[in-house]
């Protein structure tokens, strides 16, 4: 089910100034700034072995990264792990009674992507992750 940890997300008021830290202090590289509106957010990648750290900066007041910032200030957000198939996964976690804050898969920056409810994983959110996925998307949610 599950491949590998594909990264940690860390919720940023400013992804520029985060950046100054995890490049100019840590010597990472980031490899992609992007915005994905769907998601009401700004991301950044800099890759650390086989995983990447993401930094996301919210794009509006009302997006879930700026209600968390609201809520709990920067820190880390949620963890990701990778899947073969993103649908199967749900299905099989659905079946288990896990909750879900995803019930199909959305775009991501890197593929299909959905979420677990963190009532459910012990406080902490879970995303899912299936790389290179571009079709079938459900982009309605």
């Amino acid at each position: 089910m599950i491949k590998r940890l594909d990264h940690i997300a860390i919720a940023v008021k400013d992804i520029q100034a985060a950046l100054a830290v995890y490049e100019g202090a840590l010597g990472l590289a980031c490899t992609l700034v992007e915005e994905i509106p769907e998601q009401k957010v700004k991301v950044a990648f800099l890759p650390t072995g086989d995983s990447e750290i993401e930094l996301l900066e919210p794009t509006t007041e009302d997006s879930g990264v700026a209600r968390f910032l609201e809520k709990r200030g920067e820190g880390m957000h949620h963890i990701c792990v990778e899947v073969d198939d993103i649908e199967a996964t749900l299905a099989e976690l659905r079946a288990r009674g896990t909750p879900l804050l995803d019930d199909k898969p959305k775009h991501g920056a890197h593929g299909r992507i959905a979420f677990l409810n963190p009532r459910g994983t012990h406080g902490v959110l879970i995303e899912l992750v299936e790389r290179g996925a571009a079709d079938g998307l459900d982009s309605r949610r």
